[in-house]
Parts: C-alpha cells; sequence; structure tokens
C-alpha cells in the first residue's frame, strides 16, 4: 500500500461504520464481568496479538476486576496489503512460564482462524492451567479451520475492517470505531 498523502484520501477510505465507539465500550464492560464470572478471582495473564489487539487489550484490561498481568505476542499473515498471505508467522513470543498461568488470549478479529490456530497450538504444548479466547470481531464466513472464540463481542460480515487497533497498511489504527474499508 503507498503512504496516504492527506487526511481527505485518509478519510475517503472509511466506507461505513460498522460498531460504533459506544458500542464497543458497552461490550468491553461486559465482557470485562463476564471474564469475571469466568475466573472467579483467579489470576489471569491476558496475551494480545500484536499490532491490531492492542487498543482492545488495554481497555479490556481496565475492565476485569481479578488479578491480571499482560503479555504480547506478535503474528503476521497480511503484512502490506487487504488479503491475508496465508503464512503464519510468529515474529515475538511471550517468555512466561505458562504452566502457572490462565491464558486469556486477546485478539481483535478472528477471519480465516489460521493465525489464531497456530497461535493456540504453540500455546497448548506449553500447558497453561486454561486456554480462553477473546476476540473483538468474528467473521465466521471467512473460516478456513475449526475455530471459535469463547467470548466474541462483535459478528460481522465479510468486510475488510479498520479501526480500534486494526488496520490497513499500518494506518487507521487510530480510529475509535470499527469501519468497513474501501478500496477504491
Amino acid at each position: 500500500m503507498k503512504p496516504i498523502d492527506s487526511a481527505a484520501e485518509f478519510n475517503g477510505r472509511i466506507k461505513q461504520v460498522i460498531v460504533t465507539e459506544e458500542q464497543i465500550k458497552e461490550a468491553i464492560q461486559k465482557a470485562g464481568k463476564q471474564i469475571d464470572r469466568i475466573y472467579d478471582g483467579r489470576p489471569i495473564l491476558l496475551v494480545s496479538i500484536l499490532k491490531g489487539a492492542f487498543v482492545f487489550m488495554a481497555d479490556l484490561c481496565r475492565a476485569v476486576s481479578v488479578p491480571c498481568e499482560i503479555g504480547f505476542m506478535c503474528a503476521q499473515s497480511y503484512y502490506e496489503g487487504t488479503v491475508s498471505s496465508g503464512v503464519v508467522n510468529i515474529t515475538m513470543d511471550l517468555t512466561h512460564d505458562l504452566t502457572k498461568y490462565h491464558v486469556v488470549v486477546v485478539e481483535d478479529i478472528i477471519d480465516t482462524g489460521r493465525t489464531l490456530h497456530d497461535i493456540l497450538a504453540l500455546l497448548r504444548t506449553r500447558n497453561p492451567l486454561s486456554l480462553h479466547v477473546v476476540t473483538l470481531l468474528d467473521k465466521p464466513s471467512r473460516r478456513l479451520v475449526e475455530l471459535d472464540a469463547d467470548l466474541s463481542l462483535f459478528t460481522i460480515p465479510d468486510y475488510f475492517v479498520i479501526g480500534y487497533g486494526l488496520d490497513c497498511g499500518e494506518y487507521y489504527r487510530n480510529l475509535p470505531y470499527i469501519a468497513e474499508y474501501s478500496e477504491e
């Protein structure tokens, strides 16, 4: 993707808002309460999949009241475009001993499921006390592997989406809402 030259070009790529800032805030508060009920005071390790989930993770960790640590992993499959390459590359891994943790993987979007499938397979080999997945967005119509989140905040149609941490060519992560990206 070529660099964006102006605010007009930046804003012109926003086709429509799919999930508003207010809807996101409300859903995260509900998710935090649900996570609190699941773990009932037991400490958790929230693992953000970078870069897309960092905004969601920041808000989610403030919405839970159970003791929590945070960790980060980075996995890529999109690189510069709007279509997954199909190759998942883990570029940053956890250093925690997962046998001591209830792990909650925090994902921005589950699309084909390949990236998360590979991450979960890796984490299972490390024998966490428990392993759950919370995703901001779920796009089940695109799933190529069998995979469901334990908690999904929003199910969306087959749109390429941006905002609230999700990007296109590293742009749009700063939007406070989720929008459909226009390639035109």
